[in-house]
């Protein structure tokens, strides 16, 4: 099987780099001119508790020199989705399908209008990453990956990608209807990501008050209450589990915190603002949904003018 990954930041060149480690012929794709030098040049180096290696990758900035792609894996930015759906229809030709493991929700919609609904596959990983210069990253978790088809039928090449991820030592099952999956981490990221983003605070740290846990459970409700009303499947313990999330990853700066303290675009607008979308569907009132979108929203639009390098495809 033939990958290339869109977006080869932090989590694009985990997966990339663990596949090629696997023997997987796989191609990484960036528009970041020295990152991609590095990885070319001196390979990919992935440092993880008590290791450090170097990977030998092959990493690229036109996608016109990479061809008969079986699996475009999507890791770009949601606002970058739209673009890099057009890659990857270039990319996988007439029978390839295309892997979203993006933060967010509003991803598979996206790539399913260019690429077709029967050929998208959505995911969520465990595995977490944080990239730490040109061509180095920080492999900062594991844990399980699962994916399904967007639409919920089935297609000959997902257990096929699942089963080569599994031999890259990426632990991947796959399930018949995905959507409950992509909500249980929607409801994660509503939770953590716009509150710590704005508190500058460590995923950890949200439970360090009774007042801030009062907080991650009203917002999350809310996303519960619109999801029910959608008739999304959502389990018992879905409020625990964005908790139990908070403490598994404590140290961890979240990804919208980590944008936000680069003063780069956050997804707020595919998490929170993706509720509040979805809430005036089923006319269930969101306020606090509402308020942390707006608080990220003004934020990144009163920046410093740092003219931070932006990543995109």
């Amino acid at each position: 099987m033939k990958i290339t990954v869109i977006g080869s930041g932090a989590m694009g060149c985990l997966f990339g780099g663990m596949l090629a480690e696997a023997g997987v012929d796989v191609h990484l794709l960036d528009i970041w001119k020295e990152h991609v030098d590095v990885l070319n040049n001196k390979g990919l180096t992935i440092i993880s508790p008590g290791r450090q290696r170097r990977v030998p990758v092959r990493a690229y900035i036109d996608p016109d020199k990479i061809n008969n792609t079986d699996l475009a894996l999507v890791f770009v930015k949601h606002g970058q989705t739209e673009k890099a759906a057009q890659t990857a229809r270039q990319l996988i030709g007439r029978n390839g399908v295309v892997l979203t493991l993006q933060n967010g929700m509003g991803n598979a919609e996206i790539l399913a209008k260019t690429i077709g609904r029967g050929r998208v596959i959505c995911g969520t990983t465990a595995q977490g990453a944080m990239l730490l210069g040109a061509g180095k990253i920080q492999h900062s978790g594991t844990g399980k990956t699962i994916l399904g088809m967007w639409d919920t039928t089935s297609h000959p090449l997902l257990e096929h990608v699942a089963s080569v991820l599994c031999r890259a030592e990426i632990a991947t099952t796959t399930v018949e209807d995905i959507k409950p999956v992509l909500w249980s981490k929607l409801f994660a990221n509503v939770g953590i990501n716009a509150i710590t983003a704005l508190t500058e605070i460590r995923n950890g740290e949200l439970l360090d008050l009774v007042e801030t846990q009062a907080l991650v459970k009203d917002v999350v409700n809310e996303a519960i209450d619109v999801a029910t009303a959608l008739q999304i499947p959502v389990t018992e313990d879905a409020l625990e589990n964005v908790f139990a999330i908070a403490r598994a990853t404590g140290p961890n700066r979240s990804s919208m915190g980590q944008d936000v303290d680069a003063a780069r675009p956050t997804e707020i607008n595919a998490i929170n603002g993706y509720i509040l979308r979805k809430a005036e569907e089923t006319g269930i009132k969101t306020p606090i949904n509402r308020a942390l979108t707006t608080l990220i929203n003004t934020l990144q639009t009163h920046y410093p003018d740092q003219n931070p390098p932006e990543r995109k495809l």
